[in-house]
């Protein structure tokens, strides 16, 4: 048994809970207001289901934006299933809470980003980086004794 708590994995969890209850409310409400989402998502991702033509054109990361025109928000525990228009043909989407890279809703300048293990072990490697760089510019000042200057 663990004796730490995974603080960045519960941060996780309770985002892509805050995502699941917007997109619930929107799913029965509709948007309010100018509010609108960009989500970025990992098209890879396990679960990710999408028109190959989409895969094929998006291989590794796809942007989709909800604002004016989508349909049949569908949202669950594991994820959400929406369809959206690309060039006047609608395509159905379902995309899981973990494959969700960002979410972003830029009328009221709100975003969550998640990061991958990996990206979170070289963004700490390079503020290490920073901090010991840092260090190595600040050395100890050098004493100079003024006896060796008095007659």
């Amino acid at each position: 048994m663990s004796q730490d708590i995974d603080y960045g994995n519960l941060m996780h969890t309770a985002m892509r809970g805050l995502i699941k209850k917007v997109l619930t409310s929107v799913s029965k409400n509709g948007l309010p207001g100018a509010h609108h989402f960009f989500i970025t998502f990992d098209t890879q991702q396990d679960g990710v289901e999408l028109a190959d033509w989409l895969r094929d054109r998006y291989p590794d990361e796809m942007t989709i934006v909800v604002q004016h025109w989508f349909e049949n928000l569908e949202v669950g525990d594991k994820g959400f299933a929406i369809t959206l228009n690309f060039g006047d043909a609608p395509e159905p989407l379902y995309i899981p809470y973990s494959s969700i890279k960002t979410f972003v809703d830029p009328s009221v300048e709100f975003g969550l980003r998640f990061e991958s293990p990996e990206e979170e072990e070289v963004a700490q490697l390079i503020e290490d980086a920073i901090e010991v760089e840092e260090e190595e510019e600040q050395h100890d000042a050098d004493v100079v004794s003024l006896d060796s200057f008095r007659k």
